[in-house]
């Protein structure tokens, strides 16, 4: 979109979360061969809460799940990424 530059990439376990100045896009890869492709365009108006969940010593991901108008959203984050900046940039946009 004219005017819309991205601030932040995550790598997700299969997708893509990227924060632009305008909205959130999430690349959802579906099934064993990814065959099949979703993409999110969430405007950061329509996110009503979220809530985060760490990864522990035997999951080796973190998720995160947004609540919108258009329904519910789950993110798989991979090991090693900083859930908390993940989160500090979603409030960021957010609120």
């Amino acid at each position: 979109m004219t005017g819309e530059v991205a601030d932040h990439a995550f790598k997700t376990v299969r997708d893509v979360a990227v924060f632009t100045n305008k909205c959130l896009i999430v690349k959802d890869v579906k099934g064993r061969v990814r065959t099949k492709v979703e993409m999110y365009s969430l405007p950061y108006s329509v996110v009503n809460m979220w809530s985060t969940e760490n990864a522990g010593i035997l999951d080796y991901t973190a998720e995160v799940e947004l609540w919108t108008r258009a329904g519910h959203i789950k993110i798989e984050l991979k090991c090693g990424i900083n859930i908390r900046e993940f989160e500090r940039l979603l409030a960021e946009y957010v609120l």
